[in-house]
């Protein structure tokens, strides 16, 4: 391993203005920190007992100089062999007031906060974005500082070279710099301004994320080609393709009926109630099936090793729920370059623009969230009863032929 190379010495380091991260011997696993516009501070380096490397900041170079780095990391080292966490020592020890060497790095705060909201995460693909977004752009500049130290240049650092080519990339690199920061500030591990913000922060250094990339729509079947659209799905052989069908008679998001549940369907009252784990709003969303979709319903097959109602074929002993691919799939054999959640924006347009129904009535069916005020208005006993019709009233519109 690098960290095996012959002890430099104070003028060897102090010559060290390379981006990177350079192991200094002496002590295992002390690394001086480069970032991309010269700031350095020092990292120990060391794998836990859980076997995860882990990064511990021990200030900033050459406010900490080469002679107490190694002798924190000495002591440092010892504690390990000892069986204690250094991490877990200094977050049981630390004080709003204390310094640096008593301060997490960026990079344990960040997968903190991760640890802490996985569970608030409706897919798992989200930790895996977080982790990644942060480790491919954000860890090598901040990963091993202090939380305490990382300040608006740093940021500024991370966030030029991408700003205008990954924009939406960019600005979500961003968003979670600021959220780990506010909850280190929370923690009191750091004071004052977030440097992530941008309101009267970065706003004055970069332009709006919109104006550099303007946020593109799901491309929608047209209203028009809806009916003639929707008749090929209906033509269309698969499994996929009877997901799909719901998918646009219920005007639900793809996720939602592609893990339907048949405990979650009664066919007799024609109410579909998806809990709400699955929902993008946290809360239980009742949809309104009209009879198109209750005849797609009755007429799928059942399997009595699984509750799901769209399954793919058995791998092994277990059905998986189709992916979101195979929909996708059917969508691209009609020749279709419209996306599947481009059907909820279809079904918003043929509300507004074909029929009579309030603008608050198909924003609930599309089990979006509104106005507090209004959205108690539209809770009232009758309030399925009107989405039962609008839904049923969709589905005679999908089904002219003309």
């Amino acid at each position: 391993m690098a960290n095996t190379a012959p002890p430099m010495t104070v003028l060897e380091v102090k010559k060290i203005f390379q981006p990177g991260l350079h192991f200094v011997g002496g002590t295992r696993g002390l690394i001086l920190n480069v970032g991309q516009r010269g700031s350095r501070s020092w990292i120990l380096r060391f794998t836990a007992s859980n076997g995860k490397r882990r990064d511990l900041g021990l200030g900033s170079y050459p406010d900490v100089g080469l002679k107490e780095a190694r002798e924190e990391g000495d002591s440092i080292l010892q504690k390990i062999r000892g069986g204690i966490d250094p991490v877990v020592e200094r977050r049981a020890n630390t004080s709003p007031t204390a310094g640096v060497s008593g301060t997490p790095t960026f990079e344990h705060c960040a997968n903190q906060y991760i640890e802490d909201h996985r569970a608030g995460w409706a897919n798992r693909k989200h930790e895996a974005q977080w982790r990644s977004t942060l480790s491919t752009y954000a860890l090598q500049v901040i990963g091993g500082l202090p939380v305490d130290e990382v300040t608006s240049k740093h940021v500024i650092e991370i966030l030029r070279p991408i700003w205008a080519s990954k924009t939406e990339t960019a600005n979500r690199v961003r968003g979670r710099i600021e959220s780990v920061l506010t909850s280190a500030a929370a923690q009191g591990y750091r004071q004052g301004a977030n440097p992530a913000s941008w309101k009267g922060n970065l706003e004055a250094v970069f332009p709006s994320a919109k104006k550099v990339s303007p946020v593109r729509h799901f491309e929608a079947v047209s209203i028009a080609d809806a009916p003639r659209v929707f008749a090929s799905v209906q033509s269309t052989d698969g499994v996929g393709a009877r997901c799909l069908e719901l998918t646009i008679l219920a005007a639900c998001r793809s996720g939602e009926a592609r893990l339907a549940a048949w405990s979650e369907i009664d066919l007799g009252s024609a109410i579909w109630t998806i809990p709400a784990a699955r929902m993008k709003a946290k809360r239980d969303h009742r949809v309104a099936l009209s009879p198109a979709a209750v005849a797609v319903l009755r007429a799928l097959p059942r399997y009595e090793d699984t509750d799901l109602v769209f399954s793919s074929p058995v791998r092994g002993k277990t059905r998986n729920p189709v992916s979101d691919m195979t929909l996708t799939a059917v969508m691209r054999r009609l020749k279709l370059t419209a996306t599947v959640h481009g059907w909820r924006s279809t079904f918003k347009d043929w509300a507004a623009e074909k029929t009579d129904y309030p603008n608050e009535l198909s924003e609930m069916a599309l089990a979006h969230t509104i106005g507090s005020a209004v959205e108690a208005a539209y809770r009232r006993g009758d309030m399925f009863e009107k989405r039962r019709r609008l839904m049923a009233d969709w589905a005679e519109f999908l089904d002219r032929r003309g």
